[in-house]
C-alpha cells in the first residue's frame, strides 16, 4: 500500500535542511526525496489544517466527521451545499435549541420548507388571586407544516428532528397540510 499523493510536492524538501555534506550526497538526496514524497501529505495537511475546520471548504469525506464533533447528524441523501449549511449553521441551532425559533429551524434545515410553529407559552398569570390560568395548563408545541405533497415527508424522521429539537417535557403534534 502507498502512503503518498502522486505529483503532491512539498515546499520543505529534507535533503536541502541537511548539513553541506549530505546535499552533495547523491544516495542521501535521493532517500530524502523518497520520505518527501511520503511526508507531503501530512505537510500539505498542516498547511491547510484552518480549511478543515470550515464547513464550506472542508473536503467532503471529513465533512461527517466535522459533523459528529458539533453533534449534528448527517442525510447522505441530501446535496452536498444542504449538509454543509447545516454544520455550518449547527452553533446558532444550538443557541436556539428548544425554543418555537430553534424547531422552525431545525425543520427547515431538515426538510426545506419553513414551518408554523405555536407553543403554549413558557408562563401565565391570572389577574386575580388564586383564579384560573389562561391557556392549557399541558405544556404542547403544534408544527404545522404546508407542504407541496404530503407524502414525500418522512414523518418518522420528522418526528425524530422536533423530539431533538424541543425540550423534553413538552409534548409535541404535527400538523402536515397541502398548501
Amino acid at each position: 500500500m502507498r502512503a503518498s499523493v502522486t505529483g503532491l510536492g512539498t515546499p520543505y524538501r529534507l535533503g536541502g535542511l541537511l548539513p553541506a555534506m549530505f546535499q552533495e550526497d547523491e544516495f542521501v538526496q535521493r532517500w530524502c526525496d523518497g520520505l518527501d514524497e511520503v511526508l507531503a501529505p501530512v505537510v500539505s495537511t498542516l498547511d491547510c489544517l484552518d480549511a478543515y475546520f470550515d464547513p464550506a471548504l472542508t473536503p467532503l469525506d471529513f465533512l461527517d466527521w466535522l459533523a459528529g464533533w458539533v453533534g449534528v447528524a448527517l442525510d447522505q441523501n441530501w446535496p452536498e451545499e444542504r449538509r454543509r449549511a447545516l454544520v455550518r449553521r449547527s452553533g446558532e441551532l444550538y443557541r436556539w435549541q428548544g425554543t418555537a425559533r430553534g424547531i422552525a429551524e431545525h425543520i427547515a434545515l431538515y426538510t426545506g420548507i419553513v414551518p408554523e410553529v405555536v407553543d403554549s407559552g413558557g408562563a401565565a398569570w391570572s389577574p386575580s388571586p388564586a383564579g384560573p390560568l389562561p391557556g392549557s395548563p399541558r405544556p404542547e408545541v403544534v408544527i404545522t407544516i404546508r407542504a407541496g405533497d404530503p407524502a414525500t415527508l418522512d414523518l418518522r424522521h420528522l418526528e425524530a428532528i422536533v423530539a431533538a429539537a424541543k425540550p423534553a417535557h413538552v409534548a409535541h403534534r404535527i400538523e402536515v397540510l397541502a398548501p
